[in-house]
């Protein structure tokens, strides 16, 4: 039964994730607004729709540990493993709004939450306060998609171009759009029950299911989709679902989470100690690989994912309780990921230093 969920699972995101993307881009180009905010706001919501509603689901069930987990696992994921093997794919074109604008967010929100969370519970009036700012975010950022206009994306229909669409133009494009989120959903559930019960019966801890098992698994549309969009060559949407993913699941996932639940989410000090920290890092060293030269190589993809593989090899050692258990993270968070850090910082001061006359 396992397998069957995993395998129907898996067959409905590749489906539903070419019926986003299709549909995305056709409405971006008709509706004036670029293909990177329909990939940061639509695609990007749409995609975290699994992780709203399993968050939201376990904060007032009482398990805190999944809610949390699943957010903070779900954002380590989202660009460690999704942009790291989307780069390995294609290599990804940053766009420079996303350098300047969305990624400097993302690193606020990821700071601002852990801040927030440092008391070990994050209550109603932090949730509010987080869900207030994913509106801001909203509105702002198809503020300024309207006013730097982008051209048409290229292999848009040629209907678009020609100036206006029929309404059953855009009620056709609006289907495939939601017809492929609903089906990203439903392929998402299906791998998750299928996971969950599997790790379960391991005997594995709620916190680092939600990390790993849950994120995993509310993530796949975001994988699916960043995949699908990258081999289409819609980089912008490829990037930004993963940039915006992450803003809305600390704005919206956890800010809603925190605010339906009777007296907040408790944060674990597990989480606090070490994979906020990691989440808050993986953050800021997105703004050095785009920066250099603003793309993502297959070098830098495949550093990403060695990352991911490394932080999963410290928390199933975690898990299981080994000895190596310490070394390995405190190599992770203390050595690794500053001195990568250090050397992607050179690497953008050297591309952006003034030449010498």
């Amino acid at each position: 039964m396992t397998a069957l969920l995993l395998g129907s699972g898996f067959l409905l995101l590749v489906v539903g994730a070419e019926g986003l993307v299709r549909g995305a881009v056709r409405l971006a180009a008709a509706s004036g607004i670029s293909s990177l905010v329909i990939g940061l706001t639509v695609v990007a919501f749409g995609t975290s729709a699994p992780e709203l509603a399993v968050s939201v689901g376990a904060g007032l069930g009482g398990q805190a540990d999944i809610a949390v987990g699943n957010v903070v696992g779900s954002n380590i994921l989202n660009v460690l493993l999704i942009l790291g093997l989307s780069a390995l794919i294609v290599p990804l074109t940053v766009a420079r709004q996303l350098v300047r604008l969305d990624v400097p967010v993302m690193i606020g929100v990821s700071l601002l939450t852990w801040l927030l969370a440092l008391n070990g519970r994050l209550g109603r009036l932090e949730g509010a306060l987080l869900a207030t700012g994913l509106v801001v975010y909203v509105v702002w950022s198809i503020r300024v998609s309207r006013r730097q206009s982008e051209a048409v994306p290229e292999g848009t229909d040629a209907a678009v171009r020609r100036g206006p669409l029929p309404w059953s133009w855009w009620v056709a494009s609006a289907a495939l759009t939601v017809g492929g989120l609903a089906v990203l959903v439903v392929g998402a559930r299906l791998m998750v029950d299928g996971a969950v019960a599997l790790a379960r019966g391991l005997g594995v801890s709620e916190l680092i299911i939600g990390l790993t098992v849950i994120a995993a698994g509310t993530s796949l549309p975001e994988v699916a989709t960043s995949v699908m969009a990258a081999l289409r060559g819609e980089r912008d949407i490829a990037v930004g679902n993963v940039v915006g993913s992450n803003i809305f699941n600390l704005l919206g996932v956890l800010g809603l989470t925190a605010m339906v639940s009777p007296r907040g989410i408790g944060v674990a000090p597990a989480a606090l100690g070490f994979d906020l920290p990691v989440m808050l890092a993986v953050a800021v060293a997105c703004l050095p690989v785009f920066l250099t030269g603003f793309t993502i190589s297959r070098a830098e993809g495949a550093l990403l994912l060695g990352y991911y593989v490394a932080y999963v090899t410290y928390l199933s050692l975690h898990a299981s309780g080994h000895a190596a258990e310490g070394v390995v993270g405190a190599g992770l968070l203390w050595f690794a990921l500053p001195l990568t850090a250090l050397g992607l910082g050179l690497t953008t001061w050297r591309v952006l230093r003034p030449a010498r006359t």
